[in-house]
């Protein structure tokens, strides 16, 4: 087997200049060749070598995505040890829990803020030996910590090492093994702390097969052309497949964003060819449209609702044709293309995109017949930590809108025909939780199935479509299972809305807690003259509840009289991470959610028949 660490040394070999990163310092874009890549990841590995990291111990990077990120983790494997990443917002209890559960020798972090979280910590960490700063600023003279490493003077015990041992981060490369643990990646937690799955180095290489593959999931296959940016936190399985794992796969060249609030701007920038993206960031991209539209000019305006017109017109063919164009549509494509297509997706980025994908949580068809309408390649994919970010996916010519798509190439996927639970099964399962036996046997069976968690069926016998998770499935009072996402992500779809959780199991009828989406209710607020303060007050104005109230009854008329919001209230909070009402990944955490409000819900059911009345909480 060739680990990952071996594809960055073979690809600096073969390419020794080529561009392998860049990072924008000080409004310059600066270039990392393949050569560059590879001399910080063997510094780092002969750093780690120094200070005695042995096979399978786990060193913790604790950073936004930036080019040492990468270093870290490629130097990490190529020792043999696990990266185990941490999110930048997590707040200081989840650094501990992370960093104590794991048992991570070294910690690599990038400021004083992500330092102090580790010092602050209530317990101890007998395990951590060291911690690594890359900025300085805030930290060097004011600390006394004995653990505490610059990351110059980290490299340049590197370089000491590699003086004195220059085969030493070779021969460990070459003696890995597929069963080596080459990353623990830990679940966002709706349900509880967070646990550790544990990914070995032969399930990154099923994942590179698969990226490779001749039946790619893109066509044409990506390759060193192809560029990528790199937004979304690294310590998710997915951010670390399309930035590091396709980086050192094919050669594609990644580009670090500046931060998350500068995304839309280095996306124009950059153009990329491949994209991925959670939904929130599809929903934001197409919010952030209709705000700048409902600011431009008369023409503007006009050249858009026409682009628009086309777009639903090209997008419904599409659908129907399962993505395929038509004479029709291409003409109609040429037409909005040069009226309204065209500057859209230079304004957004997207101009050279020539693959879109969608995962990690279920996102409404509209947003994806939006994408495609404007002729952008959307396709949504699934997969999870457990298997490797890797199970189902429309492809070319074959999208059936509203699923995930087919098995990818050597995986199976079946449906219990009991439970409805979606299982897959591959050489990318994952080894199983982190010191959890208990919770690895309830996930893998003795015939090596995945048990997802996720129920679904089977669409024309071909396609996967995901319904809910078992444990968020509604139960009325009637007995009626409601799968509750299907109508949160239709709400979703609403520029409005920002989050909705419907609530109703055991119930007579569903209701809903709402967030609205901050910048576009209160741009459509300032040009209605309509004044507010606070996000608090925005949603306690009549007519902010009445424009809710509208995309609520919207979402009805799509679904079953037992399906449909018979009450909502505004929430009149933006739910936060730190609070712990939303997972690291941005999941909301329905049980904090609930029980936070529950006065508010329980206020919804006081009558024996719901009202239809719309309040906040």
């Amino acid at each position: 087997m060739t680990p990952l660490a071996g594809l960055v040394r073979d690809r600096a070999a073969s390419h020794p200049t080529a561009v392998a990163l860049r990072e924008k310092n000080y409004g310059v874009w600066e270039e990392v060749t393949w050569t560059e890549y590879w001399e910080q990841a063997t510094l780092v590995a002969h750093a780690l070598l120094a200070l005695g990291v042995e096979p399978g111990d786990r060193v913790a990077v604790h950073s936004e995505n930036r080019r040492e990120w990468l270093y870290a983790d490629i130097g990490i494997t190529a020792v043999r040890a696990a990266t185990v990443g941490l999110y930048p917002t997590n707040p200081a209890p989840e650094v501990y829990h992370v960093l104590h559960d794991s048992g991570s020798r070294i910690l690599i972090a990038e400021d004083q803020e992500q330092v102090d979280k580790t010092l602050d910590a209530e317990g101890d960490l007998p395990e951590l030996t060291h911690i690594v700063y890359l900025d300085p600023r805030g930290i060097r003279g004011r600390y006394d910590d004995p653990r505490l490493l610059s990351w110059d003077d980290f490299l340049a015990m590197g370089r000491q090492h590699r003086d004195q041992h220059p085969g030493a981060v070779d021969e460990r490369l070459d003696a890995t093994q597929p069963d080596d643990l080459a990353t623990l990646v830990y679940t966002s937690g709706t349900t509880g702390p967070p646990k550790g799955a544990m990914l070995t180095q032969a399930n990154v290489e099923f994942v590179v097969d698969v990226i490779r593959g001749r039946e790619a999931f893109i066509d044409p296959p990506p390759n060193e052309k192809d560029l990528i940016v790199s937004y979304l936190p690294l310590c998710h399985v997915a951010e670390r497949v399309f930035t590091t794992w396709f980086n050192a796969a094919v050669g594609s060249q990644v580009n670090f964003a500046e931060s998350i609030d500068t995304v839309q701007q280095n996306l124009r920038e950059i153009q990329p060819t491949i994209v991925f993206g959670v939904p929130r960031i599809w929903e934001k991209i197409v919010a952030g449209v209709q705000i700048r539209m409902s600011g431009a000019s008369r023409l503007k305006r006009l050249m858009f609702g026409i682009g628009m017109k086309l777009s639903r017109f090209i997008g419904s063919r599409l659908v129907a044709n399962r993505g395929k164009h038509t004479l029709v549509t291409r003409l109609a494509y040429a037409v909005g293309w040069v009226i309204c297509f065209r500057p859209l997706r230079e304004r957004i980025g997207l101009s050279k995109a020539r693959y879109a994908a969608s995962g990690a949580a279920p996102i409404a068809p509209e947003v994806l017949e939006f994408f495609m309408g404007i002729g952008l390649p959307m396709y949504e994919v699934y997969g999870m930590t457990e298997n490797s970010a890797v199970a189902t996916t429309n492809r070319p010519g074959r999208v059936v809108l509203g699923t995930v798509g087919e098995a990818q190439p050597n995986t199976e996927v079946r449906i219990d025909d009991t439970t409805g639970e979606i299982l897959t099964r591959h050489a990318g399962t994952f080894a199983g939780y982190w010191r959890n036996p208990e919770a690895t046997a309830s996930t893998i069976d003795a015939d090596g199935w995945l048990h997802t968690g996720d129920v679904g069926e089977w669409v024309d016998g071909t396609h996967l479509r995901i319904t809910d998770r078992i444990k968020d499935i509604i139960i009325t009072a009637g007995g009626k299972n409601i799968s509750p996402s299907e109508i949160e992500n239709s709400l979703k779809a609403s520029p409005y809305i920002k989050e909705a959780l419907v609530v109703g199991d055991r119930r007579k009828y569903l209701t809903a807690l709402i967030g609205i989406e901050l910048d576009t209710v209160g741009n459509w607020a300032q040009k209605r003259r309509i004044p507010y303060t606070t996000f608090r007050d925005l949603t306690t104005k009549p007519e902010v509840i009445a424009l809710v109230k509208e995309a609520v009854e919207a979402t009805n008329q799509r679904f079953a009289n037992v399906e449909t919001i018979k009450d909502f209230r505004l929430m009149t909070k933006e739910l936060d991470h730190d609070a712990g009402e939303l997972t690291a990944t941005q999941k909301l955490k329905r049980s904090v959610v609930t029980a936070k409000f529950s006065d508010e819900i329980e206020d919804m059911y006081a009558g024996t028949k719901a009202t239809g009345s719309a309040g906040v909480v």
